[in-house]
């Protein structure tokens, strides 16, 4: 990037070029419209993005604690304003990105109304939301800078030359409030083909890393139900490598696949897999399978399916949907070879979508992964579907009756109850979950963490106490000291909303635009004054 009065000066030389035909031009107004749209296009987002993504990965394998966050949002304004709270409390976006959530798209985006997280929304709705997001970060960028650019109004026209300098350099050094985007894919929404148009769409937005699961497309189930179904390794490699293509078409060559698995859950397939070969990709996947042996022919019924599963004849077990099931407790043992397997096949990253928040679970199928493919890094959802208070309760009244604590004052399965909030054990659970990041970091190698749903929960919940005082007895009063009091208090960008909007911007452009002529919105009886 150039600095402001480099641009002014190449702004000037281009308007001097023109013989008077631009004199109503100011190449100072054009340098900050510039220094406003840093980023035109949605691939000059991803190639920039993917860089930051990949920087951060150097930088976690030679320190686990520079471990990255995110927050799912479902729309633009939400994502904007994380990022500029981020800013305002830690002073920059390092090592903070965005999550996109394909269960929130479901529930809130969708033409159909509320749905599932069953691939059932529109295929392109997630493209839009990325596009979304990024449109709502880049007004952040020219709300911020026009703050600056005001305030360098302000300090020429006192002529303090400090301050002249000072704002010049922060505006110089700008850091801006666009930040990697790791977006939900599903399953592909198809067959490879469809999953290559589709990540085509998302990378064109913005999106430099795409998250895809080992899901059927067709029976696709939120992560944290049942009935979940996976497809063979050859299915999902060939998905793997449609958004590899599609990175490298558009020139997004660093950019980044998440391999998701849900085998841990999932305890059904809908194919069995083509096999050539004892021990190979597609034997070692049927291996898992669920059957019984047949020792002739005549056990053989009407509409069977035989395999040869470690040298013996096998009939899997085949429900009346037509699906297999794997065998009981072979979860763990897919979810590495589907981790191994992904890996030495171009996904960047893992992701293991278990039942609960346990590092030491995470942390044992990670290690075996390790062993084959040292530099294996996660992406972990810290999912709002975990009863997060009652895992760690539980778990820590696990360790103390291990160790031969007395326990005898707490009843394990009522441990969520209210009255264990200020005892030892729910104090130190409270330790352990606020530690979760880091130590799942540390000894897990969690790269990402990150929550799918946080702004689905704080949306309804903010509102809920909203409703219940407005409609009640405080009346006025719950909007006035719930929310605007506090936003004025706290510094909230929002409480001076016109701002917010673009209605500063908008009138600066009016006076590049229309020059004395212009008609303002931000004058004397602007009620946003009182803020």
């Amino acid at each position: 990037m150039t600095g402001l009065l480099d641009d002014i000066k190449a702004m000037a030389q281009l308007k001097e070029a023109q013989g008077g035909k631009w004199n109503a031009i100011k190449p100072e107004y054009a340098a900050r419209m510039r220094a406003q749209n840093r980023f035109h296009t949605g691939l000059d987002i991803a190639r920039y993005t993917a860089s930051i993504m990949r920087a951060d990965m150097a930088a976690f394998d030679q320190d686990h604690a520079q471990y990255t966050q995110s927050l799912g949002c479902w729309h633009g304004f939400i994502g904007q304003q994380k990022m500029i709270a981020i800013k305002k409390h830690f002073g920059s976006t390092k090592r903070r990105y965005l999550y996109l959530s394909g269960w929130m798209v479901a529930a809130l985006r969708s033409e159909f109304g509320p749905l599932p997280d069953q691939s059932m929304h529109e295929k392109t709705s997630v493209a839009a939301l990325i596009e979304e997001l990024y449109t709502f970060l880049k007004q952040a960028d020219a709300w911020e800078l026009n703050h600056l650019f005001r305030r360098l109004d302000d300090a020429k026209a006192a002529d303090d030359r400090g301050q002249i300098e000072t704002l010049t350099r922060q505006i110089d050094e700008h850091e801006t409030h666009i930040v990697p985007i790791i977006a939900d894919i599903d399953a592909g929404f198809g067959n490879a083909e469809a999953t290559y148009l589709l990540a085509k769409k998302f990378i064109l937005a913005g999106a430099c890393c795409i998250q895809l699961e080992n899901q059927v497309s067709d029976e696709k189930q939120c992560g944290h139900q049942d009935g979940k179904v996976t497809v063979p390794h050859e299915d999902f490699l060939a998905k793997i490598n449609a958004v590899r293509y599609a990175f490298l078409e558009l020139g997004v060559d660093d950019g980044l696949i998440v391999a998701r698995t849900d085998s841990l859950g999932a305890g059904l397939t809908q194919k069995i897999a083509v096999t050539h070969a004892p021990n190979d990709l597609g034997d070692r996947y049927n291996a898992f399978l669920d059957g019984e042996e047949i020792a002739s022919a005549e056990e053989i019924q009407n509409g069977d399916v035989v395999i040869k599963q470690n040298g013996k004849l096998v009939k899997p077990k085949r429900l009346a949907s037509g699906l297999y099931q794997f065998k009981p407790g072979s979860g763990e043992d897919r979810v590495v070879l589907d981790c191994i397997t992904s890996l030495q096949n171009g996904a960047d990253l893992l992701w293991i979508e278990t039942e609960k928040p346990h590092v030491g679970q995470i942390a044992a199928m990670v290690d075996r992964i390790r062993e084959v493919v040292p530099d294996a890094k996660l992406v972990y959802n810290n999912s709002p579907s975990f009863n997060w208070t009652l895992n760690f309760r539980q778990q820590v009244f696990d360790a103390w009756q291990k160790e031969g604590k007395d326990v005898s004052a707490y009843e394990r399965d009522k441990l969520m109850s209210a009255e264990y909030d200020a005892t030892e054990l729910g104090r130190l659970a409270d330790d352990w979950t606020r530690d979760f990041q880091r130590s799942a970091a540390k000894d897990a190698h969690v790269f990402h963490h990150l929550i799918t749903l946080p702004t689905y929960h704080t949306a309804a919940l903010s509102t809920d106490n909203l409703a219940k005082g407005y409609f009640g007895e405080e009346g006025m009063l719950a909007y006035v000291a719930g929310v605007q009091r506090q936003e004025i208090r706290q510094g909230i960008a929002t409480v001076k909303h016109q701002d917010m909007a673009g209605s500063n911007i908008g009138d600066d452009h009016k006076e590049f635009f229309h020059g004395d002529a212009a008609l303002k919105a931000g004058g004397k009886d602007n009620t946003m004054n009182q803020f």
